[in-house]
């Protein structure tokens, strides 16, 4: 049986974290920053300002800043014609639009400096396993779904579900693989009555002004996160509180007894430990209880976890200290993956075992650790190096991408150059400068390490470059440099 989660919302003027926990440890961690938010998602009834006929384009105001633009492709009319046969000529932009027209628009492309956002007329709305398609008649199934049998079947769950006398199709996301019809269907309605609430607005908007802005995180968690297995969800904010109170009420009724305010003066965070979490989901070493430990590496192609014994050697004999190492490490790598976002290829490097059966059970931990992991995740078993290869779908950034940055003296490599190759390095340059000027005087400005090397155990190279380039060469400290940083001054 799954574990019941619990979630966890911390609210704050300039971001929202919301974190989910099993047995008051974190498994997931998902942060929205107010400054960070987006367009994209959001609907608006706009007012066209300007058809550009020679463009086949217009600006539409939409009440932001600048003005947003649209293309004749991305009008819904054009999106029809354009299926319908590749040689069907779009109809002109200016026969389907006028200044001053109201236009219901949705947002494809946020503002990139000085341009306005970017629309469409194609209107879609995210449910948690389907996406709704207002305009659209047909049923569609996410290419991720690989297998034809199962994409059938869930296409054919679909048709039966929706109703017949109302118009609208859906695409089936990869998260409604092994959904019920029971789940399939309260996204169904959750969708239409959203909908239906758009278009009561729009009836009652001036133009320009929003009908309907994609959900906060907070929203989110009660569309994507709730599960009948979750347990209580705390937020630490009396108005975000009401505020999911009142959206759950009217869109999941279930989940509204669940929803508590958290008063106390400890921070929410705390009751879970989940910035001491965080701060280790940054590091590359996770410990094992055992006395074991992961190092985890992340690059661009891939994520790489290797398995290590460290100072554990409880067991009867070595085997067994290995084979419980890795079971440990098994339930470990599963909550690290969720906790720290990460997707694409993942190579596990277990300990080395002979032995079949160990691996077979380390493989049905990994397994089990990661049922609970909503994002799609397949494993293939060890391979004849003892590796298992496993891909995690990408949904958002890694939890490193969200809150760090490339190191600015390493440059991401994870090392710098000794002060020692710097000195050599620069004792090179000042010989290749000394071949093509003829300065007064060298002038190296670098760290205080690379400088105290000069000084002290490189001090006779530097002399005997001096004389042989026959010119001073001074040393000055620069306390804001890095250890590979240097400037070479010609005086």
């Amino acid at each position: 049986m799954p574990l019941n989660e619990d979630i966890l919302i911390n609210v704050t003027p300039f971001e929202t974290r919301v974190a989910l926990t099993a047995q008051g440890i974190a498994q997931e961690l998902h942060i929205e920053r107010s400054i960070q938010r987006g367009h994209v998602g959001n609907l608006y009834l706009g007012r066209v300002v300007r058809v550009l006929p020679g463009m086949q384009s217009a600006f539409v105001d939409i009440g932001q800043e600048r003005a947003a633009f649209i293309h004749v492709a991305d009008l819904r009319q054009n999106r029809h014609m354009r299926s319908a046969g590749e040689h069907t000529p779009p109809t002109p932009i200016e026969k389907l639009l006028f200044e001053g027209q109201p236009l219901l628009v949705q947002v494809i492309k946020d503002p990139i400096g000085t341009k306005g956002a970017r629309l469409a007329t194609h209107i879609s709305i995210a449910g948690r396993m389907l996406v709704y398609l207002p305009h659209e008649p047909h049923i569609g199934v996410s290419q991720r779904i690989g297998a034809e049998a199962e994409r059938e079947a869930l296409r054919e769950r679909i048709l039966a579900l929706r109703p017949t006398d109302e118009p609208g199709g859906f695409i089936v996301r990869t998260q409604a693989e092994g959904a019920s019809d029971e789940e399939l269907d309260a996204d169904i309605h959750y969708l239409r009555t959203l909908w239906a609430n758009i278009q009561d607005r729009v009836k009652q908007a001036p133009a320009p002004s929003p009908v309907y802005t994609e959900l906060t995180l907070a929203q989110r968690v009660l569309r994507d996160m709730v599960t009948p297995d979750t347990g209580s969800i705390t937020v630490d904010s009396r108005t975000v509180s009401q505020e999911l109170i009142a959206w759950a009420q009217r869109y999941t009724p279930s989940v509204v007894e669940r929803i508590h305010h958290y008063s106390s003066n400890r921070p929410l965070f705390d009751t879970a430990n989940v910035d001491e979490e965080i701060a280790r989901a940054l590091s590359r070493r996770v410990d094992l209880k055992s006395g074991g430990y992961l190092i985890i590496d992340q690059t661009e192609a891939l994520t790489t976890v290797d398995v290590n014994t460290g100072g554990y050697v409880g067991g009867r004999n070595f085997d067994d200290t290995i084979f419980k190492t890795n079971l440990e490490a098994a339930v470990a790598i599963a909550r690290q993956l969720r906790l720290r976002n990460l997707g694409g290829i993942i190579v596990l490097d277990f300990i080395d075992m002979d032995d079949a059966g160990h691996q077979a059970s380390v493989l049905a931990e990994l397994h089990k650790a990661l049922a609970p992991d909503r994002t799609r995740v397949t494993v293939s078993g060890f391979s004849q190096l003892g590796l298992v290869e496993m891909t995690r779908k990408r949904t958002r950034d890694s939890l490193a991408h969200q809150l760090c940055e490339p190191c600015p003296t390493c440059q991401s490599r994870g090392s710098v150059r000794t002060a020692r190759t710097l000195c050599y390095e620069i004792l090179r340059e000042i010989l290749r400068e000394a071949r093509q000027f003829d300065p007064k005087e060298f002038r190296i400005v670098a760290s205080q390490t690379v400088i105290d090397l000069f000084l002290e155990e490189e001090s006779q190279h530097l002399a005997m470059l001096g004389d042989f380039v026959g010119k001073p060469i001074s040393l000055a400290v620069e306390a804001s440099y890095g250890q590979e940083q240097y400037d070479l001054v010609l005086l």
